[in-house]
């Protein structure tokens, strides 16, 4: 990579420590101008406080900070949310949801300013790795990219600690802040520290948003949530934008331990890692927005929406968001979407959540038909014949044999 002619290069920059020493380095190892990308997408006020100071002081020429938090939630996790996605059956994709947003705006910037190269933190082992570049690839594919990770000597967090020290670079990470941490507006991970052997139970240094669901208020606590086309739009009859009913059910959720998950999952290659995962607001979504489907969907309907969920999850965290086919599961999300409309209630206590109360004016729920009463609409003689009809093969199988 160091003999291609590379002018300036965008980095996307969180101000930790690995982009921090990321920024004199590639001044060291390329001799080049290095712009830092900020995107502010709902990570804390401590992780952005002064953080142009801080590129600026570690060699940056320049810092751009852009807020996507209301993009990011009404463009990237609505859509997701409405497809159902939920990867290996229980991560709701916080972090790799994130990265594709991420990823366009760093190539719009470079663009922009006319660099040629696009550079990220994230390591050799990770995800993060595959997401970044297959974003590049499908947005500006003749754009270099620098990946440090994969070049530099620095594999330990105390030699990226005495490397920033040599070079009178100040840095907030210390040895003692042993875990990686990754937040923003829909959920924070982590992950590191003695979660590094899984028969190690987690302890409170693992959680940040939620309170420990022993500790969690004694009375459940009713959330009302209206659903439109599959997206919530509304929280206790309070009509809000995507990022404000997120926030608002985020604080709501922390509060009764909703959305923690202590995983062990499988990355894109190879290696199992694991998380502690704290989604509240967006646990509380996903529950409110199945509970309707409930209702609306028929039984090949949801089906098929199982099907797109699935899929989707994988694209997602494999990382191909500017593909065809998240495209194609999208447009059949929405079509299935298009009728999941409805208000829903749900019960919070100590880590769980419950629909105890919903309804759609497109439901094809019928008490009518569904009653255990007596009725007038349904003639049960009629199953025999359903039953005979649907059983044709198994009972010719059974004579063939």
């Amino acid at each position: 990579m160091r003999n291609k002619k590379i002018n300036k290069v965008v980095l996307a920059y969180s101000g930790g420590l690995d982009t921090s020493a990321i920024i004199p380095w590639l001044k060291e190892n390329y001799n080049i101008e290095v712009i830092a990308f900020v995107a502010d997408i709902g990570q804390s006020k401590e992780d952005l406080h002064n953080i142009k100071g801080k590129a600026l002081h570690s060699g940056a020429s320049d810092c751009v900070i852009l807020d996507l938090k209301e993009e990011f939630i009404k463009d990237y996790v609505y859509p997701m949310l409405q497809t159902g996605a939920l990867y290996e059956g229980n991560y709701l994709l916080g972090t790799a949801i994130a990265r594709p947003l991420i990823a366009k705006k760093q190539v719009e910037l470079a663009l922009e300013i006319g660099a040629n190269t696009l550079c990220h933190g994230a390591t050799g082992k990770g995800n993060d790795q595959v997401r970044f570049e297959i974003a590049y690839a499908s947005l500006a594919p003749d754009l270099y990219v620098v990946a440090p990770w994969r070049e530099w000597n620095l594999y330990s967090r105390e030699s990226l600690l005495q490397y920033l020290s040599d070079r009178n670079i100040k840095t907030t990470a210390t040895l003692e802040k042993i875990y990686s941490k990754d937040e923003n507006a829909w959920h924070i991970s982590t992950e590191g520290g003695l979660l590094e052997n899984p028969w190690n139970p987690s302890n409170t240094s693992c959680w940040n948003w939620t309170i420990n669901p022993e500790n969690a208020p004694e009375k459940a606590e009713y959330v009302l949530l209206e659903i439109e086309k599959g997206c919530v739009i509304a929280v206790n009859n309070e009509r809000l934008n995507p990022l404000y009913c997120l926030e608002k059910l985020n604080k709501i959720g922390s509060k009764h331990a909703i959305g923690r998950i202590d995983i062990i999952e499988n990355r894109i290659i190879g290696i199992k890692s694991r998380g502690c995962y704290e989604t509240p607001g967006g646990t509380i979504m996903f529950c409110g927005i199945r509970a309707i489907e409930q209702l609306v969907l028929d039984r090949a309907s949801f089906k098929w929406r199982e099907k797109i969920a699935l899929e989707m999850s994988s694209v997602i965290y494999d990382g191909f968001w500017f593909s065809p086919i998240r495209k194609s599961l999208q447009a059949a999300s929405s079509s299935l979407s298009s009728e999941i409309n409805g208000k829903v209630i749900l019960k919070l206590y100590k880590g769980s959540v419950t629909a105890v109360q919903k309804k759609s004016p497109n439901s094809l729920y019928s008490e009518e038909y569904a009653t255990f009463s007596k009725d007038e609409v349904y003639n049960q003689s009629d199953a025999e014949g359903f039953i005979r009809l649907f059983s044709l093969s198994s009972r010719i199988r059974a004579k063939n044999k």
